[in-house]
């Protein structure tokens, strides 16, 4: 699997006379089993991004290409690609629609002409892996919490059998138990599926502890691409273009600015307590 953005640009109000640039020159390479976190300021083109890796928008200008394929090619199924690369929205109420928990997880893959044995064998299965219980089957999942309505929207997606997840601020409302159950699901999800995640999240903390790789955006453009420990080896760059760090790096910048000496990037709490 490998979803390899080429010269990619996307512009918005076309021939408008208010065109506005949100992605500029995207080359961008994702492979099999890349946890990737993806942040950015509001405005940055992360957003935008996703939508074109999912076929939701189409490029303005250059290719995107699916396991060897181009995703413009006429003969290229967009209802597959929306298969094998699922999106969960940040609000999960823009994809719970269904009068039935269950009924809402089995329409992607019946979409997806599959028999009625796979579609509810996998679709029991993703609730199952989400944490949702058969008690809540029959529910409306309008009728669910904030947490669990995050929770059947990732398994409408997983019911699918995609191999590359992107999740847009999944954290995003929760109170702490929710937002710690999230990520170990996600980390779970990672492991168990060996499918590739892109998380999109304003919270460096959980970008940090998760992620494997950082896609850093700026201005419609990528402008940091690397490991933990070498995006958040540069604070200061991160805080230029207007992000955070995790609370790990802040509080090593300031033991630092009082001359204690340590070790390396530090970005988790882990890290911090060792050093």
């Amino acid at each position: 699997m490998a979803m390899i953005l080429e010269h990619v640009n996307y512009s918005y109000g076309v021939g408008t006379g208010k065109e506005f640039h949100a992605l500029k020159d995207i080359n961008l390479q994702i492979g099999d089993h890349e946890f990737i976190g993806l942040v950015g300021h509001s405005g940055s083109g992360k957003s935008t991004l996703i939508q074109l890796m999912n076929g939701l928008l189409r490029a303005t200008e250059g290719t995107i290409y699916w396991d060897g394929q181009d995703i413009y090619d006429k003969s290229f199924s967009m209802r597959s690609l929306r298969g094998q690369v699922g999106l969960v929205f940040q609000y999960p109420e823009y994809q719970l629609f269904a009068e039935s928990v269950i009924a809402d997880v089995e329409y992607g893959p019946r979409n997806l002409g599959w028999s009625n044995l796979d579609v509810e064998y996998r679709s029991y299965e993703a609730l199952k892996q989400v944490g949702i219980g058969e008690n809540l089957l029959d529910v409306s999942p309008l009728s669910l919490s904030g947490g669990q309505k995050r929770r059947v929207a990732i398994a409408g997606v997983l019911a699918m059998a995609p191999k590359l997840l992107i999740l847009d601020e999944p954290m995003a409302g929760l109170d702490p138990s929710g937002r710690e159950e999230m990520l170990t699901l996600l980390s779970k999800l990672y492991e168990e599926r060996q499918i590739s995640i892109v998380l999109v999240s304003h919270n460096m903390d959980d970008v940090a502890r998760l992620a494997e790789r950082i896609l850093v955006f700026s201005n419609g453009g990528i402008v940091m691409d690397g490991r933990p420990d070498e995006v958040f080896s540069q604070p200061e760059k991160l805080m230029e273009i207007g992000l955070s760090v995790p609370h790990a790096t802040e509080i090593a910048m300031a033991l630092r600015a009082h001359g204690v000496a340590l070790p390396g990037a530090i970005y988790t709490h882990e890290q911090l307590r060792a050093a």
